[in-house]
């Protein structure tokens, strides 16, 4: 049987491909390609979806997937631009209603191992900075993958980060501090979406970088979390909670 879909953010760059990979797969059917036009609410109540693919933009993916959320159909969440203190908020109404869903800061199986990685390393090698590049239409900075590597790295650092007696001469030199994690921001046309975690200790530097040359890197993310939301009952922050050992 197949599962039903509706992609809100059709009409972009990431929702377009979206409803095209997840109208020629079996096990979907793509019910609805929305625009931000579309009312959502009143589509869902229509249509009877049993999982919303949330492709919009950062000012309105809070207000949509709590709609999503609040219609008890399965949210994919894949624009970014939520707080932190959004998403637990958002879990814990998907916890209180045993309804699966994920949070995806980025789509990419490659960007969900970078981030795996970046925790193993961190419990060894507490010294470490992000820096993030992406295309210029991105609305927001630091990107939602690199808020999402922050926090990973955060919990899984043992060691403490040295503190350095350094003056900014010119503000934001540093760039912004997240979990005493420093994240750099790169803004360029001819970017698409690239990331380097970058660890250092005495005699020796690791970095494990990511670079997404094309949207379509993103497709099996999201078939992967499509396919296993309906199995779920709480909402997960992180594709890399998908990933199966």
């Amino acid at each position: 049987m197949q599962s039903r879909v509706i992609v809100n953010g059709a009409k972009g760059k990431m929702g377009s491909l979206a409803c095209e990979t997840l109208a020629r797969h079996d096990a979907f059917q793509l019910v609805a390609r929305l625009g931000h036009e579309d009312d959502l609410q009143k589509a869902m109540e229509e249509l009877k979806p049993d999982l919303v693919v949330e492709l919009t933009r950062a000012d309105c993916v809070y207000k949509n997937t709590l709609t999503i959320i609040n219609q008890n159909v399965h949210p994919v969440i894949g624009a970014s631009g939520l707080l932190p203190e959004q998403v637990v908020e958002l879990q814990d109404l998907c916890a209180e209603k045993k309804l699966g869903g994920i949070i995806a800061p980025n789509f990419s199986i490659g960007a969900a191992l970078m981030i795996r990685f970046a925790a193993t390393a961190a419990r060894y090698l507490p010294e470490v900075e992000i820096i993030e590049a992406h295309h210029q239409q991105k609305l927001e900075a630091p990107s939602g993958t690199a808020f999402k590597t922050a926090e990973v790295i955060a919990a899984s650092r043992q060691g403490k980060k040295n503190k350095l007696p350094l003056k900014e001469l010119l503000l934001g030199a540093r760039g912004a501090c997240y979990h005493d994690i420093n994240i750099h921001s790169i803004r360029l046309p001819g970017l698409l979406a690239h990331q380097q975690v970058l660890f250092g200790q005495l005699g020796e530097t690791l970095s494990i970088t990511h670079d997404t040359t094309d949207r379509i890197s993103f497709m099996p993310g999201i078939i992967l979390a499509c396919e296993r939301v309906l199995r779920l009952d709480k909402l997960y922050y992180g594709l890399e909670y998908l990933l199966e050992d």
